[in-house]
């Protein structure tokens, strides 16, 4: 990632804040283990203020989509209230493998931890925190080898890790690529098909919100295609 390349993924931007299209593949921060990240690169950001911006949320490291950073503190701390609020509009689009029985639904399943060996491994708890998903089917189709797979939108009312990933599994389709959730292990599997594709933020109060969509990344094109995605709505 060059600063170049940075800028040209920025989606929006305004004297409060930024968003930007997060590619697949590259974590938003430092990890333990060290290696690039997206974060490292934000003072190619700054257009002038004296401190680069700064994470409101995160997105996991193989999904690509909207990101939201805040350009100062004052903004982090309206973004981050808007966030733990659930006041945000986030839309994510997703490749399924699996064939859902109906074309909509509603996802109320509460998450905890997998164990304390697994980092942030999420499974289905119902002492857990509370996770809801909305979602509907997109369009369907199958793989070269005969598999199912669904395109869903999916809309959470919850920002919980990895709130999709499990909820798609839990629902008997988990996500094309996923390699913790699903079966993106094997070999020749693709990378992890859930994209955020759009975030609606009220960002100022009594003015209209600010509404930012991403295209979809190219690794999903095809998946999308065969689901019957045409790519018109871009």
């Amino acid at each position: 990632m060059t600063p170049d390349e940075l800028v040209s993924r920025l989606l929006y931007r305004d004297g409060l804040m930024l968003v930007v299209d997060k590619p697949a593949g590259l974590p938003v921060h430092r990890g333990p283990k060290g290696g690039e990240n997206l974060e490292e690169h934000f003072d190619a950001l700054r257009f002038g203020l004296p401190r680069p911006p700064a994470l409101a949320h995160r997105l996991d490291r193989d999904t690509s989509g909207c990101l939201v950073l805040g350009r100062h503190r004052k903004a982090l701390e309206r973004l981050g209230k808007l966030f733990r609020d659930g006041r945000m509009k986030k839309t994510y689009w997703a490749v399924v493998e699996g064939a859902p029985q109906a074309e909509e639904g509603h996802i109320d399943m509460a998450l905890g931890r997998l164990d304390s060996s697994r980092g942030w491994w999420m499974r289905p708890d119902p002492l857990g925190l509370p996770a809801q998903t909305d979602w509907r089917v997109m369009g369907r189709g199958r793989d070269a080898e005969g598999r199912d797979l669904a395109f869903v939108e999916l809309r959470p009312h919850t920002g919980r890790t990895h709130q999709l990933r499990v909820h798609a599994q839990a629902m008997g389709w988990p996500i094309l690529g996923d390699p913790v959730y699903g079966h993106g292990k094997r070999e020749g599997a693709p990378p992890l098909h859930l994209h955020a594709r759009a975030i609606d933020i009220p960002m100022r109060e009594n003015k209209e919100r600010v509404a930012v969509r991403a295209p979809a990344p190219s690794h999903m094109l095809a998946a999308l295609a065969l689901c019957g995605w045409s790519g018109e709505d871009e």
